[in-house]
């Protein structure tokens, strides 16, 4: 079998890089309503301007609209190292969908959109991105690199990630992170999307994967990706039906009514200990609801990058 195309064949995305383009595009349009006003739509292209900098570079043309000193960004300019990483395993292809949209995404295809967006400003700011996937194995490995070439190749990555099938096998995350935390040597912002369901070990585990990722003075930032309608709300009709572990096999059946309370109770605990503990080993936590914009993402990229230096 072709692997390849059999990826053709599957529905995705119809072009990833034109989906982040729109997202990143609407984001910076409503950045003028937001606490980010300052930055304009010429951000991406600009650095603001710290005192005893050469006067060389300032864009006198954008102070005379803006009143505030900018100095342009060129093409050999590198200023953050960024690296992402990606959970594919079964779980994170919950729910099944055959393509994708804007407003039409399971938890595979916001971290692989989420993550293009972010790309997409990366570029723009002349920055380096890496990339990495795991799933039962270490699937995808590339270095921060910043060249159009190297971009394409991530993108394409991501949509292949989208429409692959991953076979139902439980994923030692805690694993991989150290596998990842010993390939990025240089001071980087990590990104890292994940739902966060472990089975296999204690969470111990996983977050002394995190501490290792935090190794050189990298900045961590976990995407807790998740189906809130779903997987927190339990929000199912109250038909019987079989719910099935996709990486496991198990299975129950039950009605929904009968353990939704508890299971939100249950569910709602795991998550406050998962932000008490990020908060702990200074790691940013953020919720990533699929059903939701990309705001959040983009917002926390530019308020970490703000603090990077």
């Amino acid at each position: 079998m072709n692997i390849q195309q059999e990826l053709n064949k599957a529905e995705g995305f119809k072009n990833l890089d034109l989906l982040a383009k729109q997202v990143v595009e609407g984001f910076i349009a409503g950045m003028h309503k937001s606490p980010f006003h300052g930055f304009s739509a010429e951000f991406a292209e600009h650095k603001i301007y710290n005192q005893g900098e050469s006067t060389r570079h300032i864009d006198w043309k954008l102070f005379a609209k803006t009143d505030k000193l900018y100095t342009k960004r060129y093409d050999d300019e590198t200023n953050l190292r960024c690296h992402i990483i990606i959970d594919n395993s079964a779980s994170m292809h919950y729910p099944e969908m055959g393509s994708f949209s804007i407003d039409r995404l399971n938890k595979i295809a916001f971290s692989a959109l989420a993550s293009a967006s972010l790309m997409y400003l990366l570029k723009k700011q002349r920055d380096a991105i890496g990339l990495s996937v795991y799933s039962d194995a270490y699937d995808f490995y590339a270095p921060e690199k910043g060249s159009e070439r190297h971009h394409q190749m991530l993108l394409s990555q991501l949509s292949n990630m989208v429409v692959s099938k991953q076979n139902s096998k439980e994923t030692d995350t805690y694993k991989y992170l150290h596998e990842i935390a010993e390939k990025i040597h240089k001071r980087s912002m990590i990104f890292l999307f994940t739902d966060m369901f472990q089975t296999t070990v204690e969470d111990t585990k996983l977050f002394e994967a995190l501490r290792h990722l935090k190794y050189n003075k990298h900045e961590v930032i976990l995407f807790h990706v998740f189906d809130k309608e779903k997987e927190f709300a339990f929000n199912f009709d109250n038909t019987p039906k079989r719910f099935v572990d996709v990486e496991t096999g198990d299975s129950i059946n039950l009605y929904a009514d009968t353990i939704r309370e508890n299971y939100k109770v249950a569910v709602n605990n795991y998550f406050e200990s998962l932000r008490l503990k990020c908060g702990q080993y200074k790691i940013n936590y953020v919720e990533a609801d699929i059903n939701k914009d990309f705001n959040s993402i983009l917002t926390t990229y530019l308020i970490e990058r703000q603090k990077f230096s």
